[in-house]
């Protein structure tokens, strides 16, 4: 890390990345802001029909079975929207952690390692508060994962509502975060939430993963500039990868993350890279977002937060229960305790400053933000407790309440600002030379 001649190091956090980079996430999260607003609707139609006098016939589809069995892929269509539609979800996951190390900003230390470590800290802290709070029951002591991942649609969709002008900065802060913290999320789903491993299938499942990594890693030399060659050949091997994890033991979503990270990255001429021109990487994330954003996420929400409250009672039952009251307190004050605690630890540490453009309300707002927990939790709820069952419920419950209240608290927060973020985004809108590229990051940028 390079000095100053006083000796500090010249070391900013969350100061601005390439425009590319910009460009990049703000295409992202524009996707993302639709599919938070459906995955929103659709957990608010699950939980309306749920209880419903309609509320058996709900329950009853998301347990119609559909499947081949001979292929133990005769599952549920709530197990079909876990294990299957989220496979899309942690697939692009897993690529998009692998461009954002090989070609985007985060293959620089001094950026990488803010997220990282904030990232970290958001998923140990609010697992200790939840384990100390559930310490006296060993069955409640399964979900202490639960409040570990950050629901990127969701929050964005609460971006959205509010009309926050977040800067491109913290909106890149939160996208990585998440997908960080998302990463560490399915560690933790194969590591801990794997009780019956087979081996066999799980041996056999690294042909097809090898045929794939390789003839993607060749794509170019195999099927020139024809992707619908990519997709006839690659898709179908990565259909055989996830059947073949699923019926290892392992849950399926892992094997999204492996063809994510199997998938090469190429680094343009704008990156420093040598070549130019769209890579495998870039087509399916064009191809998989919106059908991640707007399919795969949505109706994993409709089938998943759909719970039985029983009325005023029993959403008093469910809140008293020290499973809801440990997901509340770690999503809503242990993701930004833990978040916002690391980064000023990492300030002291390494002598860093906050970028001059921030303030540490700033990094606030973002980290109550972080604290809704949805997606990703709904489904290590369900594979901690099993679908159905009391405590289950009653995590629904509590990730629900957790991530309204912090989309409400993080609201309140981010909008005190908005003034200020406006200020920030008419400054980063001034193109004065009109080359294309605005004039903040060309200043901050040059050598």
């Amino acid at each position: 890390m390079s000095k100053n001649p006083s000796g500090q190091p010249l070391f900013s956090i969350l100061g601005r990345g390439s425009y590319s980079e910009s460009l990049r996430i703000g295409a992202i999260l524009r996707k993302e802001t639709v599919g938070g607003a459906l995955l929103v609707a659709g957990a608010l139609i699950a939980l309306i029909w749920a209880n419903s006098p309609a509320a058996e016939s709900y329950f009853a589809l998301g347990d119609f079975k559909i499947g081949y069995e001979p292929w133990h892929l005769e599952l549920s269509l709530g197990a079909w929207a876990a294990d299957g539609l989220l496979a899309i979800f942690f697939f692009l996951v897993g690529l998009e952690l692998k461009r954002e190390f090989v070609a985007g900003d985060l293959r620089q230390f001094s950026k990488s390692v803010v997220p990282i470590a904030a990232a970290a800290g958001g998923v140990v802290i609010p697992a200790v508060i939840y384990a100390v709070i559930n310490a006296s029951s060993p069955e409640a002591l399964r979900g202490w994962a639960i409040p570990t991942a950050t629901d990127i649609a969701f929050a964005v969709a609460v971006l959205a509502i509010i009309g926050s002008h977040l800067p491109s900065a913290l909106r890149i802060f939160l996208l990585t975060l998440a997908v960080v913290d998302d990463l560490i999320a399915i560690t933790i789903i194969a590591v801990f939430y794997t009780t019956d491993i087979q081996i066999t299938p799980l041996l056999f499942a690294l042909i097809p993963l090898a045929a794939y990594t390789f003839l993607a890693q060749r794509y170019r030399r195999f099927f020139g500039t024809k992707p619908i060659a990519a997709w006839l050949i690659l898709l179908p091997l990565g259909i055989i990868v996830w059947a073949l994890v699923h019926a290892s033991g392992i849950h399926a979503t892992v094997a999204g993350v492996l063809l994510g990270f199997a998938i090469p990255v190429i680094r343009s001429k704008a990156s420093g890279g040598p070549e130019a021109g769209p890579g495998l990487s870039e087509i399916f994330e064009h191809r998989f977002r919106p059908i991640s954003a707007g399919i795969a996420v949505p109706v994993f929400a409709f089938f998943s937060a759909g719970v039985a409250i029983g009325g005023w009672d029993g959403l008093g039952s469910a809140l008293t229960d020290s499973v809801a009251i440990g997901i509340i307190l770690a999503l809503v004050l242990g993701k930004p305790v833990g978040i916002l605690g690391t980064m000023w630890v990492l300030t002291k540490v390494t002598r860093a400053s906050l970028d001059k453009s921030f303030k540490w309300i700033d990094v606030a707002g973002v980290s109550l933000l972080a604290g809704i927990g949805f997606t990703v939790s709904l489904l290590v709820a369900e594979l901690s407790f099993g679908q159905g069952s009391i405590h289950d419920d009653h995590a629904k419950v509590g990730i629900l309440a957790a991530s309204l209240i912090a989309a409400i608290l993080a609201s309140i927060v981010l909008s005190t600002r908005n003034r200020q973020y406006r200020i920030a985004e008419a400054e980063e809108a001034v193109d004065s030379d009109e080359d294309g590229i605005p004039d903040v990051y060309q200043q901050e940028h040059r050598p």
